[in-house]
C-alpha cells in the first residue's frame, strides 16, 4: 500500500463486474445481437448494457435473469451474479476501507452532512440512496442499502467490536430526509448507540466559532497490526491514506474536535431534547 491510494478521475474496471460483463458480450454475440438491440429488447439503454460489458457497472439480479431468459445462458449470469465475492457488493473505491473497517480495533469518526453509515437505521440509510444524484433505480437503492446494513454486522463482532468514537454535526439531527418519521427513528437509534460500551457519540453545535473539522469528514482506524489509516470519501472518489505523518495530523485535528464536540453526557442530553420536543 502506498502512502495514497486515489482512484483515477475516470471510472475504474471492476475485476468481477468484468468477467461478468465479458460472460455478457460473449453470450450476446452468441444470440446475434447488438447492444443496441439487446438494450431495445430489455427496455434499457444501450449505455446500460455497454457500462455492464466494460467492467463499469455491475449486473444486477433482476436483470441478470431476464439476460439468462432471453439469451438461453441456463442460469449463467445469475449464478455469476450470486456468487459474486462480498467485497464487490460495495463501490470499488471504497472496497479496501471497508475491508479494513470490519477489522479494526478503532474507529474514530466525523461526519457533517448525514449520520454515519455504522449508524444509520435501514430507513434512514433508504432515504440517503434515494436522494442521490443523479438517481438510482430502486433495486440499486435496495441493494445498496442491504449492503450498508450488512456492515453493521461489525457491531456483533467478538470478544468485542472496535472501540468507536463518532463526531457528528448538530445540523444532521435537524435535516428530516425523507421525512420526520425517518428522522425521528434515527434518532432513537443514536440515542441507543450511545449507551454501548464501546461507543462514544459527540454532537458538534452549530454555534460553534472555533472549529478544526471545516474540511469534511473523515475516518480514522487502527488495524489489527496497529497500522493506523485515514479514510476520505466524497463525490463518488475515496481516499485511504497510510502515511504516518499524514495520519498523526488528521489524529491531531480529530483530538481538536473532540474538544470543540459536547461530551459524550451532553450528547445525550440533546439527543434526549430533541425527541421530547418531536
Amino acid at each position: 500500500m502506498g502512502s495514497v491510494m486515489q482512484p483515477a478521475n475516470k471510472p475504474k474496471k471492476n475485476p468481477s463486474w468484468h468477467v461478468i460483463g465479458a460472460m455478457l458480450g460473449h453470450f450476446r454475440r452468441g444470440a446475434g445481437y447488438t447492444q443496441f438491440a439487446l438494450a431495445e429488447r430489455l427496455c434499457v439503454h444501450e449505455e446500460t448494457i455497454a457500462s455492464i460489458e466494460q467492467g463499469r457497472r455491475p449486473l444486477k439480479g433482476d436483470l441478470a435473469g431476464k439476460l439468462d431468459e432471453l439469451l438461453e445462458t441456463k442460469g449463467a449470469l445469475g449464478v455469476g451474479v450470486t456468487e459474486m465475492p462480498q467485497r464487490e457488493r460495495y463501490p470499488l473505491f471504497a472496497q479496501d476501507f471497508i475491508e479494513q473497517e470490519q477489522l479494526a480495533l478503532t474507529l474514530l469518526s466525523y461526519e457533517n452532512q448525514v449520520v454515519p453509515g455504522l449508524l444509520q437505521t435501514e430507513g434512514y440509510a433508504r432515504a440517503v440512496f434515494s436522494n442521490l444524484f443523479p438517481p438510482i433505480s430502486d433495486e440499486e437503492i435496495g441493494e445498496s442499502t442491504s449492503a450498508r446494513i450488512d456492515r453493521q454486522k461489525v457491531f456483533e463482532r467478538k470478544p468485542w467490536p472496535p472501540m468507536m468514537n463518532y463526531l457528528v454535526e448538530e445540523v444532521v439531527l435537524h435535516r428530516p430526509i425523507e421525512g420526520e418519521a425517518i428522522l425521528r427513528e434515527q434518532m432513537q437509534h443514536l440515542r441507543r448507540c450511545a449507551e454501548l460500551p464501546f461507543l462514544g457519540l459527540q454532537i458538534m453545535p452549530t454555534n460553534r466559532q472555533r472549529h478544526a473539522g471545516l474540511a469534511g469528514p473523515m475516518v480514522l482506524l487502527e488495524t489489527p497490526d496497529h497500522d493506523q489509516l485515514a479514510y476520505f470519501e466524497g463525490q463518488h472518489l475515496g481516499i485511504l491514506v497510510d502515511d504516518p505523518d499524514q495520519v498523526s495530523t488528521y489524529h491531531q485535528k480529530y483530538g481538536m474536535l473532540r474538544s470543540q464536540a459536547l461530551t459524550p453526557e451532553e450528547s445525550m442530553g440533546l439527543l434526549d431534547d430533541l425527541l421530547g420536543d418531536a
